[in-house]
């Protein structure tokens, strides 16, 4: 049974920077597709980073790419997020996410999660 659990949300002004932590129990058997998404106030689910845990795939989609980094620690089994230049628009609920994946997805082919954690919020104000 894998479980998220996010931690590191919190209050930050534009320009600063939050890590975000996903502790992973369950996914020590397998490689992965995990994923962090954000739900922004009246806005639908997007994802905004994607690492597959067998190394060397990453996904960013633009409104992000060159602020945040995804991470893994293998031996913590931890999934982090490395959110820099934080703007208004980077406000929401930000979700860890993760789907087996044995082969490093192409690009459009990372899966849905199957599995989700409760979530952490980041407010950012300008």
């Amino acid at each position: 049974q894998v479980q998220l659990v996010e931690s590191g949300g919190g209050s930050v002004q534009a320009g600063g920077s939050l890590k975000l932590s996903c502790a992973a129990s369950g996914v020590a058997d397998s490689y992965y597709c995990m994923s962090w998404w954000r739900q922004a106030p009246g806005k639908e689910l997007e994802v905004v980073a994607a690492l597959w845990t067998g190394g060397g795939s990453t996904y960013y989609p633009d409104s992000v790419k060159g602020r945040f980094t995804v991470s893994q620690d293998n031996a913590k089994n931890t999934l982090y997020l490395q959110m820099n230049s934080l703007q208004a628009e980077d406000t929401g609920m930000y979700y860890c996410a993760a789907d087996q994946c044995l082969d490093p997805p192409g690009p459009g082919g990372w899966p849905a999660p199957s599995y989700w954690g409760h979530g952490t919020q980041v407010a950012v104000s300008s």
